[in-house]
């Protein structure tokens, strides 16, 4: 499916500062609109429902399955998430440019329905520092901690089935790559067709 907006799909190990790039990323670009994504986790620290997730019942999750209400789903950490089809469907629909933050599961499953979805990973820059970034965040119990050490390393040796990669050492840096990928997918042929298409057709390209 060709859609007028583009679709970026951010996936990362946790702690690797996935959340915290795209949120710098919004600031940055008006064009970008964040899709949000349900779970059966609880809130962390001063997350919001509706804002950073809806936060729903593993019962009105499991329902939500049931009626194909998501694009895709998938168990993380022991929680579910899932990505609304409606919401996704209707902004891109409508030319806007989509960014999702889930994991690596899912990016694969958009990248099924969306061939055009652009898939980000942000790789932490050792896991030595990932693991200080998990302890200084000061979240999780150490149990839970090491389980997502566990699953950092399964879900970076997924990097590679993804469009660009982009290493998160460096704040600044990473963002700047971030931007890049972004507006490199607006300068494509076909994204400048869909938008400059009076230029194109003065020029005899269409």
């Amino acid at each position: 499916m060709d859609y007028p907006g583009n679709l970026f799909v951010v996936s990362a190990p946790s702690g690797t500062g996935k959340s915290s790039l795209v949120k710098a990323l919004l600031e940055l670009d008006s064009r970008l609109q964040v899709s949000v994504s349900h779970t059966t986790r609880a809130p962390r620290g001063q997350e919001q429902h509706g804002r950073e997730y809806w936060f729903i019942s593993k019962e009105a999750f499991q329902q939500m399955v049931a009626r194909g209400e998501f694009f895709e789903h998938a168990e993380v950490h022991g929680n579910c998430y899932g990505t609304s089809r409606q919401a996704i469907e209707e902004r891109i629909q409508h030319g806007e440019d989509v960014v999702l933050e889930i994991d690596w599961q899912g990016a694969l499953q958009i990248k099924k329905i969306f061939p055009n979805a652009v898939l980000i990973f942000i790789l932490p820059p050792s896991y030595e520092e990932l693991l200080q970034r998990l302890n200084r965040r000061g979240e999780d119990s150490p149990e839970v901690i090491e389980m997502r050490m566990r699953n950092a390393r399964i879900e970076v040796a997924q990097a590679k089935f993804f469009d660009f990669v982009v290493v998160n050492a460096l704040f600044e840096s990473a963002l700047f790559d971030l931007k890049a990928i972004v507006h490199a997918q607006r300068l494509k042929y076909a994204a400048q067709l869909r938008h400059k298409g009076a230029v194109f057709r003065a020029l005899d390209l269409c």
